[in-house]
């Protein structure tokens, strides 16, 4: 349990410098290694299966498109990749984050993200002040596995949950 909760916790830190328009990564398996590096959290390595639809509402739901108010969300392509920058609060908390993504969404690519909360609680293992880096480390594998489905994340521990399923599960956002 406490291994979902860190992977949820790593995907509030990273959501908000992922929550713009970048390419769906290419249907399959992909192998994620998240490396907290200021953080007192061990690195996780899990597997995600994915396809365009999917990978579009995860980045929408978990990047906040439907519940978080961005007031800056910069993104600039450069020859490897993209870079973020993004300002966005959610629940009391405002996050300021800076992403560099490199190499491919149909192969393999890094995000390394800075991040710095202002409100709110501190989150278990992040480093004084609200100041988080993260390294997300992606490898696509080939094709999901035998009964995986699209929305299927793989935890370290064996545990399979649906990130869709799971947002379903949600109750809506109030009307704004």
């Amino acid at each position: 349990m406490r291994r979902h909760l860190v992977f949820l916790a790593a995907l509030a830190i990273a959501a908000p410098a992922l929550a713009v328009d970048l390419p769906a990564r290419k249907a399959g398996l992909w192998d994620m290694t998240m490396d907290f590096h200021n953080a007192k959290l061990p690195q996780q390595t899990m597997k995600q299966c994915t396809d365009a639809d999917s990978d579009r509402l995860m980045n929408m739901n978990f990047g906040g498109s439907n519940e978080q108010a961005c007031v800056k969300k910069d993104i600039v392509r450069s020859a490897t990749g993209f870079t973020v920058d993004s300002i966005c609060s959610f629940g009391g908390v405002t996050t300021t984050s800076h992403a560099v993504v490199n190499g491919s969404f149909d192969s393999a690519y890094t995000v390394d993200v800075t991040s710095t909360r202002n409100g709110g609680r501190p989150m278990p293992g992040m480093a004084a002040g609200g100041e988080s880096h993260m390294t997300i480390t992606a490898k696509w594998l080939g094709p999901c596995g035998a009964g995986q489905k699209p929305g299927d994340v793989t935890m370290p521990n064996g545990m399979t949950m649906n990130v869709l399923d799971l947002q379903k599960a949600r109750a809506p956002a109030p009307p704004k």
